[in-house]
């Protein structure tokens, strides 16, 4: 199990059935959702057990076993009394470490009746050994198909036929407030059925930098044991792949996390069918467009991303998605975050054509772009931390800041190009409104409101010009990229 945070970000261990799969020209693909099948069925009765007892034969247990290296201790001379005796004269030396033997637990779903799987890369990440045991109490070896670290999915295969399966529904159709099932093999105690409703959609825990998060998140009771388990609707369709939980102490505490179905299906058929998955790059850097960024654009609402750079040779710049644009949907789907944008543009194949609808200078527009590939070490549609805003003055002023301009010493101290045009921090007044807007020592002020900034009477005519709306700037700070600020000034 791992930690996240203070509170404990613990990845769990369970397994679940899905639904009967077919193969199209020798192309591995899992059954599409019926209609509706996101939704919960409406009970009419106060028990599940009808839903339970078509779901419960395809959730699985999962046994892996890996070797691990430990010290070697002296428990004897640990002991106090030889402590006392011998003092500092005690052994010090320790023993090379020793190969032990390690065993987890943890649940999965049957995707295929032939065998397919599906459970968390955590559950088998590193195993040598895997045992799937079934409800039925017979056990299978299995062998990994493929994992996908960023989503937390893999994909196992045993030798079996005529298993039970669980359907996928569709994870986009379901709403807060639905109940839902959780079914896993929590501690090892044995199938356990737990039951809760979706509490949020669109999580992200940031438990991995790199990973692709969009969790459900349900107070349905899950413990560290029901990783790769099932979250079902009260219809019995396969909504999300158990995965995390929030806890201060390993244990339930009503905030689970779950992988959507939807992102379940593109990983695993990806996996069964190529062997490793596939996704989308779109190549820009963005923040997310706050109340004051709205204002400083003219926008009518704060919606969308802005993008703050375009990285060369990206399918961005190839497009000619440009700095300053502001992104709200892909392909119709609205995008209200930089990780929204993030998962819609890596869940698209490379090579695929996508519409974007951007804002730029105050009109809508449509762009179309061809994707690049996402690489190991790539950003995706990228993403980074904003900040708030700033003007300046050479000494204190209405921003709070003093402003030297871009020498060569300067760009040679901060690692920036000496032809780059802008003004450099060179303090910040801890009261100012720049540095609560966040500006630093170091950062280099390239524009305010959309124009460029050569001398500080530039900025002084920007703040002037800007009048009660907060002063918008693009600022690129060494060692993380560019970002836009904004920032109230002064009166």
């Amino acid at each position: 199990m791992k930690r996240a945070s203070r509170l404990g970000l613990i990845l769990l261990a369970s397994a679940v059935l899905l639904a009967g799969c077919r193969r199209q020209g020798g192309t591995f693909t899992l059954p599409q959702p019926a209609a509706g099948s996101g939704a919960a069925a409406n009970v009419e009765h106060n028990s599940y057990a009808d839903v339970v007892a078509r779901v419960a034969p395809a959730v699985v247990t999962i046994r892996s076993e890996r070797r691990v290296r430990a010290p070697q201790q002296h428990p004897f001379f640990d002991d106090p009394f030889f402590q006392d005796f011998f003092g500092n004269r005690a052994p010090q030396t320790q023993q090379p470490p020793r190969e032990l033997r390690q065993q987890a637990l943890g649940s999965g779903v049957v995707i295929s009746p032939d065998g397919y799987i599906v459970t968390n890369h955590h559950v088998v990440d590193g195993a040598e050994q895997i045992t799937v045991e079934l409800t039925d109490r017979r056990s299978f070896p299995a062998k990994v198909v493929g994992t996908d670290p960023p989503s937390d999915l893999a994909v196992l295969k045993i030798d079996a036929s005529n298993l039970p399966v669980l359907t996928l529904g569709d994870s986009d159709k379901v709403r807060v407030g639905d109940i839902v099932l959780a079914v896993g093999n929590p501690l090892g105690v044995g199938q356990t059925v737990t039951a809760g409703i979706i509490s949020a959609k669109g999580r992200r825990t940031g438990l991995s930098d790199g990973s692709f998060e969009d969790f459900l998140q349900t107070d349905a009771p899950i413990n560290q044991g029901n990783s790769g388990g099932a979250l079902v609707n009260t219809a019995g369709d396969l909504v999300g792949i158990n995965s995390q939980i929030l806890s201060p102490s390993g244990g339930n505490i009503g905030i689970g996390f779950a992988i959507p179905s939807n992102m379940t299906r593109t990983v695993v058929e990806q996996l069964i069918n190529k062997g490793k998955v596939r996704r989308g790059q779109l190549g820009v850097y963005v923040q997310a467009v706050t109340e004051d960024l709205a204002q400083s654009l003219g926008l009518k609402e704060a919606r969308g991303v802005i993008v703050s750079s375009v990285q060369k040779g990206s399918a961005a710049e190839r497009a000619g998605l440009r700095q300053g644009d502001v992104i709200t949907a892909v392909n119709g789907n609205a995008v209200n975050d930089a990780n929204e944008l993030r998962n819609l543009v890596a869940s698209t194949q490379p090579g695929s054509d996508v519409t974007l609808t951007i804002v730029r200078d105050g009109r809508e527009q449509q762009l179309k772009v061809t994707l690049g590939e996402l690489t190991e070490n790539g950003n995706g549609a990228g993403g980074q931390p904003g900040g708030g805003g700033g003007e300046g003055q050479s000494e204190g002023g209405k921003l709070g800041l003093a402003l030297a301009p871009l020498t060569p010493e300067l760009a040679q101290r901060l690692r920036l190009p000496e032809d780059k045009p802008g003004l450099v921090v060179t303090d910040v007044d801890p009261s100012g409104p720049g540095a609560d807007a966040g500006l630093q020592q170091g950062d280099l002020i390239e524009q305010a409101n959309r124009q460029p900034l050569k001398s500080v009477e530039d900025l002084r005519a920007a703040v002037q010009n800007a009048g009660e709306r907060p002063l918008l700037l693009l600022v690129t700070r060494p060692g993380e990229g560019t970002i836009f600020v904004t920032v109230r000034p002064r009166k």
